[in-house]
Parts: C-alpha cells; sequence; structure tokens
C-alpha cells in the first residue's frame, strides 16, 4: 500500500506499527499515535502487561507522551490514530484532554466505548471508525487465537 503522508490511513499504519511492537513483546496488538500540524508527536503501545498495569493502554501512554511533548494536558489541535476502538477509561482520558480528532481501527464490540455512550468525547471532538479495520482486526484475533492454542 501506498499511501501519502499526513492521510488518515499513512497515520494509521504508523499506530498499526506500534500495534505490532505490542505483538512483538506479548501484549495484546494495540497501538496509537498522536499527530500534530501533521506531526508525529506521540507514539505507543499497550504495555500492561510489561508494566503490570491495567491502564497502560496505548491510548493513555501516548496521551502522556504527547502531553510531555506540548508541555501542556489538553490535546486540542491534535488527533490520534487508534488501532482498537478506546475502551470507557481510554475514552476518558481522551474526553479530558480535548482531542479534537480521534480516527480507529477496529472496533470492540466487548469492551469499546460505544457500547456503553457514544458521546463520551467533548463536544467539538470528531470521531472516525473503521480506517483500516480488516488489518486492525486481523492482528488482534491471529493475537487471541495464537492464545487459545
Amino acid at each position: 500500500m501506498n499511501f501519502s503522508v499526513f492521510s488518515d490511513d499513512y497515520y494509521m499504519g504508523e499506530a498499526i506499527k506500534e500495534a505490532q511492537k505490542a505483538l512483538e513483546i506479548d501484549e495484546v496488538p494495540v497501538g496509537a499515535i498522536i499527530v500534530c500540524n501533521n506531526q508525529i508527536i506521540a507514539k505507543a503501545h499497550n504495555l500492561t502487561e510489561k508494566l503490570n498495569d491495567v491502564t497502560a493502554h496505548a491510548e493513555m501512554q501516548a496521551i502522556t507522551a504527547a502531553s510531555e511533548y506540548l508541555g501542556g494536558k489538553y490535546l486540542k489541535d491534535c488527533t490520534i490514530y487508534i488501532t482498537l476502538e478506546p475502551c470507557l477509561m481510554c475514552a476518558g482520558a481522551l474526553q479530558w484532554s480535548q482531542i479534537s480528532k480521534i480516527v480507529y481501527g477496529a472496533d470492540d464490540e466487548k469492551r469499546g466505548f460505544s457500547i456503553y455512550n457514544q458521546s463520551v468525547f467533548h463536544p467539538k471532538t470528531v470521531v472516525k471508525k473503521g480506517f483500516r479495520k480488516e488489518e486492525c482486526s486481523k492482528l488482534l484475533k491471529d493475537y487471541f487465537k495464537s492464545k487459545r492454542e
């Protein structure tokens, strides 16, 4: 696939690379990146097993890194790209950050924010779902299949 830089597809590809890093260390393969002014300012993947911390989701790691990079807690002019629909915890953190745009790949039918509340985000936040959904879903399905074998 050849995607132009500064497109949702390109940035989701970068989030997928982060998910693959999680997979390599036996974490649930979820990746996230945060972009501001067409520049990636944070990259993260799940670290819940490595850190023994249930809050160490990719989104939480990325929010912390982006806030540190920007020197403030609000991500008003930023977009987060996540390979999996945020859970309610991560959705709450994204709401508090006032992030401008959320783009995610695979739906999380068991724990995703949308099964609880569609309007959990800041009123000005734009949410786009389903970007490279099949690729993101396959990473997760293959990971959990390998765990059952």
